[in-house]
């Protein structure tokens, strides 16, 4: 159920979107996604972030259920992405004496999004470590750039010791959704975020010198217990090492006979004793979870028939979402198919070896047309050779 109180002084005044088709007009989102936002009351009162525009009058009647008769003095802009940062200016003229809060990119950015006439004299510009008291609370600011947009910045509630945390520790998903946070946050991290793992890294040393008792999220359910958990699977994924040991299989075949190839090696896999082993249609499969689970394993296997003298396009779609979010430190197996001039193999190893720390097994598999006697026997040995990765 969705807990909107924080604490005393803090509530939860955002929404769920169970109606959205395309999360970024490319994720799927079964069980939809929060927008979250928050009121910290105090003698100063303060918004954190506006909400996406497909909310607008829920997150309104929030806010002025929350606020009763007062008005916020405050709102911190933590992000700038229209999911975020919809209502500032709306927000801006309901409220004309409210000062908004942001860094110099924040401020460099805003007027691309909006028009606030009088925005020169209502900005409040902060910069690393700074700190500003509401009465009983105090907001510290830290500088996120990249994580994932180049103004981003987090807010540490000092008193409560709160995170709000902007996009980090996200996860899709309604917040009523019953469901376990790791799956859901991980396909969110790998692809919303993934490409920058050093810049995560780098908050995560920031946050490694604040006591915190909770975090508020943009998306995704507020995390109040064993917050050490949450921040290990994000330096897990933030330097690029694998969270599990387990075998994804992705495969792009056109007549079948590359699927049938690649199910044939998951069962040598798993009677050799493979601890897991997961198997992905690429051309009819969910791209955001493949790209998550080849993130999660250690190995990944790359079967793909040849297409006009290259590879067959989900492949390649595939192989460069991996490559434009730095995916690295993996072990990668390849099996092509081709009736009469197979290059998928070729064209998935220059691709794989652009890659950083990536090791390719000795063992390549080339199937003309279908398994026959022959290439069966070297799908025998490759699945041996992937195994004895473990070693």
């Amino acid at each position: 159920m969705k807990d909107t109180i924080i604490s005393q002084d803090i509530t939860y005044i955002g929404a769920d979107d169970k109606t959205i088709d395309l999360f970024e007009s490319q994720y799927i989102v079964p069980n939809g996604i929060s927008y979250n936002s928050y009121l910290i009351k105090d003698e100063k009162n303060v918004i954190m972030d506006t909400i996406d525009k497909r909310k607008t009058d829920e997150w309104l009647a929030n806010l002025e259920k929350a606020l009763t008769s007062e008005k916020p003095d405050y709102l911190v802009i933590s992000h700038l992405e229209p999911d975020h940062a919809y209502n500032i200016e709306l927000l801006a003229k309901k409220y004309p004496a409210m000062k908004l809060i942001g860094n110099e990119k924040t401020f460099a950015f805003l007027p691309q999004f909006f028009d606030i006439p009088d925005l020169q004299t209502r900005k409040i510009v902060v910069k690393e470590g700074d700190e500003l008291n509401l009465g009983t609370h105090t907001l510290q600011f830290f500088m996120a750039p990249m994580v994932h947009w180049p103004e981003v910045m987090v807010t540490y509630e000092k008193t409560e010791k709160i995170l709000f945390s902007a996009d980090a520790f996200g996860k899709f998903g309604a917040l009523d959704t019953e469901e376990p946070w790791a799956c859901e946050a991980r396909r969110y991290y790998f692809n919303i975020v993934g490409k920058y793992g050093l810049q995560v890294q780098a908050l995560l040393k920031k946050l490694a010198g604040l006591e915190v008792n909770m975090i508020c999220p943009l998306h995704g359910p507020i995390l109040k217990q064993n917050l050490e958990h949450y921040i290990k699977k994000y330096d897990i994924w933030s330097s690029y090492q694998p969270e599990d040991d387990g075998v994804l299989i992705a495969y792009a075949s056109i007549h079948g006979n590359t699927a049938d190839a690649a199910r044939e090696l998951a069962k040598m896999l798993e009677a050799k004793g493979a601890k897991k082993v997961v198997l992905t249609d690429l051309a009819r499969d969910d791209m955001a979870e493949a790209i998550e689970d080849a993130f999660r394993y250690d190995k990944m296997v790359l079967a793909a028939s040849s297409y006009n003298f290259g590879v067959f396009p989900p492949m390649e779609q595939f192989l460069h979402h991996l490559s434009g979010k730095n995916y690295q430190n993996r072990k990668i197996a390849i099996i092509e198919n081709g009736t009469w001039a197979p290059t998928a193999g070729k064209c998935m190893r220059d691709i794989v070896e652009t890659m950083k720390n990536m090791t390719i097994c000795d063992t390549q598999v080339t199937i003309r047309s279908r398994l026959n006697e022959e290439s069966r026997i070297k799908l025998e040995e490759l699945a041996e050779e992937i195994l004895s990765l473990n070693v």
